[in-house]
C-alpha cells in the first residue's frame, strides 16, 4: 500500500468517526466475542493468515536488496536467479494468501452482518405496536444496515488490520535498524508530519461529512413524504411546488459546495503527503547512498530500506487510528445491541398453550389498562429526541367486563376516543392488560401461544394496510398455502371478483405503496378479502367499513354476514344502523361501559346510545345491513 493511499484510508476513517467518542465498555466487547462464537474457527485462521502474510511482505524488500548486492558484487547468475525466483514465489504465496484471507473476510464479515440483521429483523417483530408508533423509521431501517455495517468491520478490518499492522510494524522495525539504526530513526523523525496533517484534515473532513450527511438525510425526507401519492397530492392542493423546490435547492446546492470543498482539501492534503512520502525516500536515499560510497552500507540495503520505508509508515499510521477504529465498531454495536436490549412487552409465557380448535368464546374480566410509556417501548435515538417521554401509563379502559359466545356478534359503539380499539387491539393480544384478565375459551390470553391467537382471531381496521406488492401476495398474508381457487372464492365474497378479474394482470396486478392504486372501498374490500381467506374463529371489526360507499357497504356487509356466521364477532361500528341486530350492544364512553343490551332495549333506554342514534339518524338515514 503507497502512503497515499493509507493518507486516503485516514482520512476517510476520521469522516466516518462517531461524533462522540465514548469509554471502551468491556461489557460490549464481551457481549461482541459472544457473538463472533459462532464464527471463530473462521476468525482464528483469518488471523493466523494475515500474520503469515504481513511475514511475507517484509520479507520481499529484504530478498530484492540481495539481488542488487548480488549484481553489485558480481555474485553467480545461478544466485540472483534463486532469489529472483524466490521473490516470485513469495509474490505468489501471497496472492494466493491474498485470495483465502479475502475469501475468509467476507465469509466472516457477511456471515456476522447476517446473524445481527436477522437477530434485529425478529426482535424488531416481536416489538409492541407503541414501539411502531413512536419510532422513526428511516432511524430503525439504518440499525439494520449502516450500523450492522459498521458492526462487521470490526472483524474483516479492524480486527485484523490491528494484528496485522502490529507483526508488520515489529518485524519492519526490526529489519530497518539491524540494516542501518541511523536512517531508521531519521525516518521516524517524519512520522508526525505524516500523521498530524492526517488527523486534522480528516476532522475537518468529518464535520464537512456530517453536515452533508444531515441535508442528505433532510432532502431524503423531504423526497420520501413528497414523492408518495398523499403528500404529492397535498402538496399539489395547497400550490407549493415552486416552494417545495427552492428548499430543496437550497440543500442540493449547500451539498454540491460542500462536494467542491471536499474533493479540493482531499486532493491538497494527499498532494502534500506524496511531497512528503518523497522527501521521505530522498532522505533514505541520499543519506543511504552516502552511507553506501562511505563503505559503511552496501547498495541492496539502500534498496531494502527505501522498499521498506512503506511498510513502515503504513502500519505506523493505521495503528495510530487503531483506537478510532475500535470506538466506530464498538458504537456501531452498542447501537445493534440497544435494539435487541429492548424487552418485548408481550412474551409467550413458559408452557403457553394453544386456543383450543373448536368455536371460540371473548371475554374481558375487570380490566384495566394504560398504554405503555415511551422509556417501557422505545429508544430516544430511534425517535430523535433527547431524553424519552417517561409520562404513560394513563388508564384508558376502567373495569370493563365484556362475554361473547360463539354464534354472537357484540357491537362497541361510542365517541371517538372512548375505548372500542383499545378492546380490539387486547383481544387480538397487540397489548397485554395491567390487571383484569382476556380470556379466550376461558384461558387467559397470556398463558396461550402468541401463534395461535393470531391463526384464531382475525382483525379488519379502517385504515386496512397494504404492501406494495401483487394482490395475491397480499392475500396470501393470510394464509400462504391457499389455493388459486379459495383466492377468487375470498375476492368474490367481498364483492372484489369482478374488479380484479378485469384487471390486466389479474391477481399479479400490483396495489402499489399502501395500495393506493386502488380506491378506498377497494383497498378495504380486498382487507376484508383477506379476512374472509383467514377464515379465523374470531372476527373484530374496527370500523371496516367505513370507507365504502353506501352500494359497497350493503355487499360487503352481505358478504361479512355469511364470513360472521357461526363465529365470535365484534363489532366497532360509527354506523349505528349497521349493528342494529346485534346480539347486543356496547356503550362506551371515556373507558367504561355505561350502556349495554339490544339496540330495541337501549332505545327504550333513552340514554345515551338512543342519542347517539337519534343525532346519527337524523343526519345519515341508513338502512340496517346487518340482520
Amino acid at each position: 500500500m503507497s502512503i497515499e493511499s493509507v493518507a486516503y484510508s485516514q482520512m476517510y476513517r476520521r469522516m466516518n468517526a462517531p461524533e462522540e467518542e465514548r469509554p471502551f465498555s468491556m461489557a460490549t466487547a464481551r457481549r461482541i466475542l459472544l457473538f463472533a462464537q459462532a464464527h471463530r474457527r473462521r476468525i482464528s485462521a483469518f488471523l493466523l493468515l494475515s500474520v503469515v502474510a504481513a511475514v511475507l511482505g517484509v520479507a520481499t524488500p529484504v530478498l530484492a536488496g540481495k539481488v542488487v548486492n548480488g549484481i553489485v558484487n558480481g555474485s553467480a547468475p545461478r544466485t540472483v536467479v534463486i532469489l529472483a525466483l524466490a521473490i516470485a514465489g513469495l509474490a505468489i504465496v501471497d496472492a494466493g494468501l491474498g485470495l483465502v484471507i479475502r475469501w475468509l473476510s467476507a465469509r466472516i464479515g457477511e456471515g456476522l452482518i447476517l446473524d445481527l440483521r436477522t437477530a434485529v429483523f425478529d426482535h424488531v417483530q416481536k416489538m409492541p405496536v407503541a414501539f411502531f408508533t413512536r419510532t422513526r423509521t428511516g432511524a430503525l431501517v439504518s440499525r439494520l444496515n449502516s450500523d450492522v455495517i459498521g458492526a462487521q468491520r470490526a472483524f474483516s478490518d479492524t480486527l485484523s488490520g490491528v494484528i496485522t499492522n502490529l507483526v508488520t510494524l515489529l518485524l519492519t522495525l526490526a529489519v530497518m535498524l539491524s540494516i542501518s539504526w541511523q536512517i531508521t530513526l531519521l525516518a521516524l523523525v517524519l512520522l508526525p508530519v505524516f500523521v498530524i496533517p492526517a488527523r486534522r484534515a480528516g476532522n475537518r473532513l468529518a464535520e464537512m461529512q456530517r453536515e452533508a450527511a444531515q441535508l442528505n438525510a433532510a432532502m431524503s425526507t423531504q423526497m420520501t413524504e413528497r414523492f408518495s401519492a398523499p403528500g404529492a397530492t397535498l402538496v399539489k392542493l395547497f400550490g407549493r411546488p415552486q416552494q417545495e423546490s427552492a428548499e430543496f435547492a437550497v440543500r442540493a446546492t449547500r451539498v454540491r459546495d460542500i462536494g467542491v470543498r471536499t474533493a479540493m482539501l482531499q486532493t491538497t492534503f494527499v498532494t502534500s503527503l506524496t511531497l512528503v512520502s518523497a522527501l521521505a525516500l530522498a532522505l533514505v536515499y541520499g543519506l543511504g547512498g552516502w552511507y553506501a560510497l562511505a563503505g559503511s552500507l552496501d547498495a541492496g540495503s539502500v534498496v531494502a530500506l527505501s522498499l521498506l520505508l512503506t511498510r513502515l509508515y503504513t502500519p505506523l499510521t493505521a495503528l495510530a487510528s487503531a483506537r478510532l477504529e475500535i470506538m466506530s465498531a464498538l458504537v456501531s454495536f452498542e447501537r445493534v445491541f440497544e435494539v435487541l436490549d429492548l424487552k418485548p412487552l408481550i412474551e409467550d409465557a413458559p408452557g403457553a398453550v394453544a386456543v383450543p380448535d373448536g368455536p371460540v368464546s371473548v371475554e374481558l374480566d375487570g380490566v384495566h389498562f394504560g398504554y405503555p410509556s415511551a422509556d417501557k417501548v422505545s429508544l430516544a435515538s430511534l425517535e430523535d429526541v433527547a431524553t424519552l417521554d417517561t409520562r404513560g401509563g394513563v388508564e384508558v379502559l376502567h373495569d370493563v367486563s365484556l362475554r361473547a359466545e360463539p354464534g354472537q356478534l357484540i357491537a362497541l359503539v361510542g365517541s371517538s376516543g372512548a375505548g372500542k380499539s383499545t378492546i380490539a387491539q387486547l383481544v387480538s393480544r397487540l397489548y397485554d392488560v395491567d390487571s383484569g384478565a382476556v380470556r379466550l375459551n376461558g384461558t387467559d390470553v397470556r398463558e396461550l401461544t402468541t401463534e395461535s391467537i393470531q391463526r384464531a382471531v382475525g382483525l379488519v381496521t379502517q385504515d386496512g394496510h397494504l404492501f406494495h406488492d401483487t394482490i395475491r401476495a397480499n392475500l396470501l398474508l393470510a394464509r400462504p398455502e391457499a389455493t388459486e381457487d379459495e383466492l377468487w372464492d375470498a375476492l368474490h365474497r367481498a364483492r372484489l371478483g369482478d374488479l380484479v378479474d378485469s384487471l390486466t394482470d389479474g391477481l399479479d396486478t400490483v396495489v402499489g405503496e399502501r395500495g393506493y392504486r386502488l380506491s378506498g372501498g377497494e383497498r378495504q374490500r380486498l382487507t376484508i378479502a383477506r379476512l374472509l381467506l383467514k377464515q379465523p374463529r374470531v372476527v373484530i371489526l374496527d370500523e371496516a367499513t367505513a370507507s365504502l360507499d353506501s352500494t359497497s357497504e350493503a355487499a360487503v356487509q352481505e358478504a361479512l354476514t355469511e364470513a360472521l356466521t357461526g363465529r365470535t364477532a365484534l363489532v366497532i361500528a360509527h354506523r349505528l344502523s349497521t349493528i342494529r341486530a346485534a346480539d347486543q350492544i356496547l356503550v362506551l364512553e371515556d373507558g367504561r361501559i355505561i350502556e349495554r343490551g339490544t339496540h330495541a332495549d337501549l332505545l327504550n333506554a333513552d340514554g345515551r346510545y338512543a342519542e347517539l342514534y337519534r343525532t346519527q339518524f337524523a343526519d345519515d338515514p341508513m338502512t340496517p345491513a346487518i340482520a
